[in-house]
């Protein structure tokens, strides 16, 4: 599989929703992606534990409806929804706070299946401060880089070795994907309504944090 962080970054769809959960005010940073296999084999590479970890991270715990899981060095939280093979949604907790994940998968042509995330958040002080910062780059960026580990994976059959976060994050082709990712989430957010000066300032944060630059002012 050829590699060009632009290209890569294009294949995904970005966008920011205010949406209501459990009855709550909330926001959702959507990520959504066409892959070229059917949809069992893509749910079966999202849910499976032997190859989860071949595209993101491994993963502990009981992967079944109200089952608890841990994401080595990243979030652990609840299954809540399981719909094989269709839906998932799960909380999303870590570093004190909880938001919440929803994927759902669509067969949109022979052989093509549409990934689509959701990763919401309250609406409180701390999760306004936090956009307010950052945007939607913060967990978007993170995201991007797992759905292109996920292509790399379903059309190579391979493991995602090649970008260790440890190694290829900070070559120029990570640094390339992430800036070029960050930018598109700037976009999302102009879209969504952010002030461009809001967007622009948010998103230069978040791409110093992933590249390692200096950040603004």
């Amino acid at each position: 599989m050829s590699f060009d962080p632009a290209a890569q970054v294009a294949m995904v769809v970005r966008k920011v929703e205010d949406v209501n959960h459990a009855g709550q005010p909330a926001r959702a940073v959507v990520a959504s992606r066409d892959y070229p296999t059917d949809i069992d084999d893509l749910w079966d590479a999202i849910t499976a534990k032997e190859r989860i970890p071949r595209w993101f991270a491994p993963v502990e715990g009981d992967l079944e409806l109200g089952g608890r899981y841990q994401i080595k060095g990243n979030a652990g939280g609840t299954v809540t929804a399981c719909e094989p093979p269709r839906r998932f949604a799960l909380t999303w907790e870590f570093g004190g706070g909880m938001s919440w994940v929803e994927v759902e998968l669509a067969e949109v042509g022979a052989g093509t299946t549409r990934f689509t995330l959701r990763h919401i958040a309250p609406l409180d002080d701390k999760s306004e401060e936090f956009w307010d910062r950052f945007g939607p780059g913060a967990v978007g960026v993170g995201w991007d880089l797992s759905l292109m580990g996920l292509a790399w994976h379903i059309e190579t059959g391979e493991s995602n070795e090649r970008f260790a976060e440890e190694t290829w994050s900070l070559s120029d082709e990570g640094k390339a994907f992430a800036t070029s990712s960050s930018e598109a989430w700037t976009a999302a957010s102009i879209a969504y309504g952010t002030t461009e000066e809001a967007a622009n300032r948010a998103g230069a944060s978040t791409t110093a944090f992933y590249t390692g630059a200096a950040a603004p002012e």
